[in-house]
């Protein structure tokens, strides 16, 4: 399950590594309105693409209960599961907290501009579809501890890019780091909804991106006024707490997992 996943996320992926340069390149040529025109036709090949490709799914049998839509909201009865969607939901908030504003820290802080943030920001990209290729095997290796070791690390980026904020090797550095390991996160919290509800996939999948979309809403607001107010380093710390508390909650679904695994035995 983890491998499959990560080949799923890894035309995610894949995308960041285009996308993310490119939408900064043609934002500074052709400004951002320009830029997002040229969603258009890239939006109408993936429909056409997918309405071509993607087989047809009959229904089957309506389950008790599926047609309210609070049913959803049972799932936080199984052992462990508020803890780790809440793990999950810090992860995402801390993430895009800090990524949603690398480009204003480039310009002002680390001091590059034009070109030189798309190769950055491809050097994050690459690095992140890398992540994702590995990440299936290392999950099967230690799942809850490479779920745990991710926010660490994450946080520990963050940390460290105020630290060497000014240097641009550093900062080039860094930053692939957080695409190695922020890219690769969702592979390993999917794979956890699909150990955690094996027969009910589809309801924990639609919880879960119902959390991680608040989370990175949230995450994005939060850092936005932290770096409007405070500036960047409160915007980062806060991202850095956000991951370490993730870590932690992680450590502790992980406990509970197991505790659940040797009862059931």
């Amino acid at each position: 399950m983890p491998r499959a996943l990560a080949i799923v996320n890894g035309g995610n992926a894949l995308a960041t590594v285009v996308a993310a340069p490119m939408g900064a390149y043609l934002g500074a040529v052709i400004g951002w309105r320009g830029a997002f025109l040229c969603l258009v036709p890239v939006s109408l090949i993936a429909l056409a693409w997918q309405w071509k490709t993607l087989p047809s799914m009959p229904a089957g049998a309506r389950a008790p209960g599926i047609g309210n839509v609070f049913k959803v909201f049972t799932l936080f009865k199984h052992p462990g599961v508020a803890v780790g969607m809440l793990a999950s939901s810090l992860l995402f908030m801390g993430q895009f907290g800090l990524f949603t504003y690398v480009r204003p820290f480039l310009e002002t802080v680390t001091n590059v501009h034009g070109t030189t943030i798309s190769l950055f920001l491809l050097a994050l990209g690459a690095a992140g579809f890398i992540g994702t290729v590995l990440i299936g095997r290392v999950l099967q290796h230690g799942f809850y501890q490479t779920l745990v070791i991710i926010p660490v690390l994450m946080a520990a980026t963050a940390l460290a890019l105020i630290a060497f904020g000014g240097s641009v090797a550093i900062v080039l550095a860094l930053l692939a780091l957080w695409g190695l390991t922020g890219t690769s996160a969702p592979v390993g919290w999917w794979a956890w909804i699909a150990k955690v509800f094996p027969k009910d996939a589809e309801a924990g999948g639609g919880l879960f991106v119902a959390v991680v979309q608040l989370s990175i809403a949230l995450g994005s607001t939060v850092g936005g006024l932290l770096f409007d107010h405070s500036g960047y380093r409160s915007t980062f710390v806060a991202s850095a707490l956000l991951l370490a508390i993730c870590a932690v909650l992680t450590a502790v679904t992980a406990r509970r997992s197991n505790h659940e695994g040797v009862a059931q035995q």
